[in-house]
């Protein structure tokens, strides 16, 4: 082996592979004590080396791709044949000996010789031979090399052009941080001329621009040597005075031959635009958790104001259109729904100034304005772009001519710059917002309009989506009340009062409802019901059912087969919306409700409950005992298969029976017991007015908004007295007829209703006659006095009449027909013994 240099005699320090610590001659300066990472021209790193084993006589044994990429030389080629045709350079046999020696030693060699490639020209290569090895029964060594690249060098003259032409500000301080050498470009930054720059210190310069906190860090970087990189800061420049502009500097210490720190270099470059970018998007997203943050479109309007003053603007109005604020319609102007009025008509939503109480403002928050920056007019709120005015001059004849009470304002107040920038989402137009700086001296350029821009569309399509929310929730809440009851009575069986909440307006109305169902014998039906969901559909399915309960009882169904019914509707309600693509696709399908049916007859004092999933009711003695029935619970209503169970109570004249939807007595912990209980102690007043009894639980039970509606339903029962209910068997014998109707006909007349003594009458004919002729007995006619004069006749026949229209040659069948022209109302309801045929006649109004 042949080198041009190889390492001086005698051993050199390096591990038992012979890997030198030391300088390598000929080559770079290798690591001072320790390893380090390998560099492209690092010897140390042999990754990307060609490499090649070769016998102590010089034969080739082994040949790596390397190698033949470095030398373009295959395997086969080499392989087998002598080293030494490979060398570009006169034979040294005894400096080979040496080297193979040394590797004999263990400690290796590594130097520069020259190579031919195999297309004739010859290259330099930094070469390694490793310590020897045995290779069967051959001795032999590694070797490594790569090709030794020519290092780039620079003249003073390309290194002085290069540092005044870089595009990066960079300037010299000695130790005293005085200027000593600055480049072109920071003379050209910072506005200040290189002589009178030099000699003098930068806070002596430039004091706008933190200098003491630049000359900190550079005091730093003098007394630690550690640099100091990307720095940002903002600032003023005397090249544009009017601008903040934002720069990064790095800084790092200057050392002599000696390692002596001779001052520090600094950099500086303009990053103004990055700086723009990244405080838009900051801000941006600041606002988007500031501003929204309810479903109310005045309060959206006013966390927008709030947010942009002192950030952007000194003082901010937002205006929007008069529908926005209203809940009727579709609440604003489609941009492109044809032409809208000149001037629109628009009220103050929000206003925000610097200053307290905002003086500036011509209009306050709810006054009706039309103001839009003169010359524009209504095409700027559907169609225009923001509108800059970098310096407003009231003096303009326009100002003067179309707003002179605002033209007074900005020369009152200073405000010299706007930016009015129209509110629309969804394609409508919402209404325009206008930013203003007054005591910021710096006017608005084109990076503001952008962010303006940015928080008006943010704020716009949060005001667009609180519009569409309260113009919904408003509906729903309308519809609901409207399906619920106005006045509720009891005639003189029940004294009656009810509360109602709807929901928290975040989750939208609910499905809650109750009712109070005159029925016929002067008792009344209680029913109190909650439907699965919110939102109009929860509130249109209440209606629903509250329609069909009424429509049920009316057909004088008891608790039990009125709820195995409504079951069924409730299955048939969410087989339709199952059927639904829409509702599919929305998932909003229909998934049941709980109700709750009771009947109470005053006559008797007994109450009849069924429930479907629905709380058991609440009952309050006279005395003030509170009990819950034990109503069997039945499953709520939409699941379909199972029965429900009716459960009669007998209570005591002037008991409080209460009837309510889970979200009284869930609360916040939704631990019903304990609300139940709760909800028991609050009721247990004997002798309590029943309004106020009703509204103080609900709100001692609720005091804050809840996300599901409440409904609480109290009756005071009332027995109806032996002095006003009367019955007599009938024998079942037409003879019976006259003498019945002479009894019914008296105690009309003992309870002072003559003037329904004849309609009584005929009535007590018709329908003891039919029972006679087509009823089973027993048969009893039973007179009631309540709110209305009732008539019923009992037997055990499970068979109605039917009502029928007679023909003229008929000789009979009008006596229902009779019996319904002459009562106000007339049915059947059927009893465990059979059924009951009743007529109910008006009173005649009192004296």
């Amino acid at each position: 082996m042949e080198s041009a240099r190889d390492t001086p005699d005698g051993p050199t320090p390096g591990g038992p592979d012979g890997r030198r610590e030391g300088p390598v001659p000929g080559g770079p300066e290798g690591p001072r004590g320790g390893a380090r990472p390998a560099e492209p021209d690092d010897l140390l790193d042999a990754s990307t080396d060609a490499a090649a084993v070769v016998t102590a006589g010089g034969i080739v044994v082994g040949w790596t791709r390397g190698a033949e990429a470095l030398l373009g030389r295959p395997a086969g080629e080499v392989v087998g044949g002598s080293a030494a045709r490979l060398v570009a350079m006169p034979e040294d046999p005894a400096r080979a000996a040496g080297v193979a020696e040394r590797c004999r030693a263990g400690m290796g060699w590594s130097g520069r010789i020259r190579v031919r490639h195999r297309d004739g020209r010859a290259m330099d290569v930094d070469l390694r031979v490793s310590a020897s090895f045995r290779l069967g029964h051959d001795e032999c060594f590694l070797l490594s090399a790569r090709e030794r690249r020519q290092r780039w060098t620079v003249g003073q003259s390309v290194l002085d052009g290069f540092l005044t032409r870089s595009p990066i500000g960079m300037a010299v301080m000695d130790l005293d941080l005085r200027y000593v050498w600055l480049n072109d470009t920071l003379e050209r930054l910072g506005g200040v001329p290189r002589d009178e720059r030099l000699g003098r210190r930068l806070s002596e310069l430039l004091p706008g621009i933190q200098a003491e906190t630049l000359e900190g860090l550079m005091r730093k970087v003098l007394e630690t040597g550690t640099p100091v990189t990307d720095y940002e800061y903002v600032g003023w420049s005397w090249a544009d005075p009017h601008r903040q502009h934002a720069y990064s500097t790095s800084f790092f210490p200057l050392v002599d031959a000696g390692d002596a720190v001779t001052g520090v270099c600094y950099m500086v470059l303009d990053v103004t635009e990055r700086w723009n970018a990244r405080r838009l998007l900051s801000m941006v997203n600041e606002a988007g958790t500031c501003v929204g943050t309810t479903l109310d479109v005045v309060r959206t309007a006013q966390e927008l104001a709030d947010f942009a003053v002192p950030r952007l603007a000194d003082f901010v109005i937002v205006d929007l259109l008069e529908p926005v604020l209203s809940t009727d319609g579709h609440g604003a102007w489609l941009t492109d729904a044809g032409p809208a009025p000149a001037r629109p008509a628009m009220r103050r939503a929000a206003l925000r100034s610097v200053r307290e109480g905002c003086p500036e403002a011509v209009a306050r928050i709810g006054d009706r304005v039309a103001f839009l920056p003169p010359p524009h007019g209504m095409s700027l709120l559907l169609a225009g772009e923001p509108i800059l005015v970098p310096v407003l001059d009231p003096s303009d004849g326009l100002w003067q001519a179309e707003e002179p009470a605002r033209a007074e304002r900005i020369r009152e107040y200073g405000l010299h710059s706007l930016i009015s920038v129209p509110m629309r989402a969804r394609n409508t137009a919402l209404g325009l917002t206008t930013f203003i700086r007054s005591l910021n001296p710096v006017s608005f350029h084109a990076d503001d309009v952008l962010l303006a821009r940015e928080l008006v569309a943010r704020a716009a399509l949060c005001v667009d989506n609180a519009r569409r929310y309260t113009r919904e929730h408003t509906a729903a809440v309308t519809l609901q009340r409207s399906l619920l009851p106005d006045v509720l009575t009891g005639g003189s069986a029940l004294e009656v009062a009810s509360s109602y909440l709807p929901a928290d307006p975040t989750d939208g109305v609910g499905g809650d409802w109750f009712d109070v169902i005159p029925l016929s014998g002067a008792r009344v039906g209680l029913v109190v019901g909650d439907v699965v969901g919110h939102g109009i559909t929860a509130a249109a399915t209440m209606g629903r059912l509250r329609t069909a309960v009424q429509t049920l009882a009316d057909m004088e169904m008891p608790p039990d087969e009125l709820l195995a019914h409504l079951d069924d509707l409730v299955l048939r309600l969410s087989a339709e919306r199952g059927d639904d693509e829409a509702a599919r696709t929305t998932a909003a399908t229909f998934l049941g409700a709980t109700c709750l049916y009771a009947v109470y007859d005053p006559v008797t004092r007994r109450c009849s409950i069924a429930r479907a999933g629905h709380p058991p009711p609440v009952v309050v003695s006279p005395t003030g005992e509170v009990t819950f029935p034990q109503v069997p619970a039945g499953p709520p209503l939409g699941l379909g298969g199972m029965g429900f169970e009716t459960t009669e109570i007998e209570l005591a004249e002037n008991s409080l029976l209460g009837l309510y939807t889970d979200g009284l007595v869930g609360g916040a912990d939704r631990d019903m017991e304990r609300g139940m209980a709760r909800l028991g102690e609050l009721l247990a007043q004997p002798g309590a007015d029943l309004p106020t009894l009703c509204s103080s639980a609900v709100r001692d039970l609720v005091p804050v908004p809840q996300p599901d509606d409440i409904a609480l339903l109290l009756v005071r029962t009332h027995a109806l007295g032996a002095d006003d209910v009367v019955s007599w068997e009938v024998p079942v014998d037409p003879a019976a007829v006259a003498d019945v109707r002479g009894r019914a006909t008296r105690q009309v007349e003992a309870w002072g209703l003559g003037d329904l003594s004849m309609t009584t009458e005929l009535l007590v004919s018709e329908l003891v006659t039919n029972a006679i002729r087509y009823a089973a007995p027993p048969l009893r006619l039973r007179l009631l006095r309540d709110s209305r004069l009732t008539c019923e006749v009992s037997d055990a026949s499970s068979t109605a009449p039917r009502l029928r229209h007679a023909r003229s040659t008929d000789e009979g069948g009008r006596g229902l027909f009779l019996v319904a022209q002459l009562a106000h109302r007339w049915g059947a309801r059927y009893t465990p013994e059979g059924k009951i045929i009743w007529a109910e006649q008006e009173l005649p109004p009192p004296p």
